[in-house]
């Protein structure tokens, strides 16, 4: 079983060795990257595609985003153990958020 940590390791340098790290890459550019995968998401799911469609659209999203760790030295693996600790503790819907 892969770790986040290890995803976060292969995505990066699979980056690197196709060449989207030859150069510095800027912050806002990349979280757009990771945005616009999850807008093709909304988007092949809007035209019916099938789930294996929507979940590479997905996986695309989440490959950016480790992409992005491994470039930045986020511990992400870290980040999301803490956030789901902290998710645990929260009252039911967060105090009734509608959204």
């Amino acid at each position: 079983m892969s770790t986040v940590k290890k995803l976060v390791d292969v995505s990066h340098q699979i980056a690197k060795e196709k060449g989207w790290w030859d150069d510095e890459r800027n912050d806002a550019e990349l979280i757009a990257l990771m945005h616009s995968e999850l807008s093709e998401a909304l988007e092949a799911m809007r035209n019916h595609a099938t789930q294996e469609d929507i979940a590479e659209e997905l996986a695309d999203c989440c490959i950016r985003i480790f992409d992005y760790c491994g470039a930045r030295g986020i511990d992400l693996q870290k980040a999301i153990r803490a956030k789901i600790k902290k998710n645990r503790s929260r009252p039911y819907r967060h105090g009734n958020k509608k959204f």
